[in-house]
């Protein structure tokens, strides 16, 4: 299984600064950029769109890991490939045809992700899965940052990793919502191995914060 990967969340940096905000990033060493897409539709908030993802391209080299928290999202593929997205994760719950969403994706030349909320059985995804590079846990309900996470969630995350070793599958384990320094151990724990955090991260020093979380995650 690949190693641990932090993926801290832009929705919760200076919007007024994301070129500074994704050097500051970089200069931490983490590999991933988390950027969540919404659209007040599928989810109450509203945050960016490909537009802003383009902007952001030409100023870091870090994967941009782009989770769609919208309708049809099958309808927004293409301009987030031109956008220069990497990951691009969609909701199971958001669209009728995730199977053929996932492809796709694929085809348009990104790593195809799936993600599924607190309420969503994993059973949901069973049939989709062999499609998936990355498959996201949400442990909040999805629209806001700064919620708590759901300790149950550890339970999703743990048949998640026995289901992807009894298909002999490869896929990355994402958790989103709620990961701090406490958290964080209950998910790896559990099997995740790549971890969204936003409010944590950017609240104080984001440096001293990426490395104690990079610190907890191997204690």
């Amino acid at each position: 299984m690949s190693h641990y990967k932090l993926a801290p969340s832009i929705l919760a940096a200076d919007y007024a600064n994301f070129e500074s905000e994704l050097k500051r990033l970089e200069a931490t060493g983490v590999e991933y950029i988390h950027i969540d897409v919404m659209d007040g539709h599928f989810v109450p908030n509203i945050s960016f769109g490909a537009d802003v993802v383009a902007a952001m391209r030409p100023h870091s080299k870090l994967v941009f890991d782009c989770h769609l928290m919208v309708s049809n999202p099958e309808h927004h593929i293409e301009s987030f490939a031109r956008a220069g997205a990497d990951i691009l994760t969609i909701h199971a719950e958001a669209t009728q045809h995730i199977h053929g969403a996932l492809q796709k994706i694929k085809a348009a030349g990104m790593k195809a992700g799936v993600v599924i909320n607190p309420g969503t059985p994993i059973a949901s995804i069973a049939h989709v899965l062999n499609l998936a590079d990355q498959v996201l846990i949400m442990t909040v309900n999805p629209g806001f940052g700064g919620q708590a996470y759901i300790p149950e969630m550890a339970e999703k995350i743990a048949e998640l990793a026995q289901l992807r070793d009894e298909k002999g599958l490869q896929f990355d384990i994402e958790v989103d919502g709620g990961i701090d320094n406490q958290t964080i151990h209950s998910a790896r724990e559990a099997g995740a191995n790549v971890f969204v955090a936003g409010s944590y991260l950017f609240r104080g020093d984001l440096d001293t914060n990426v490395q104690i979380l990079k610190v907890a995650l191997h204690d």
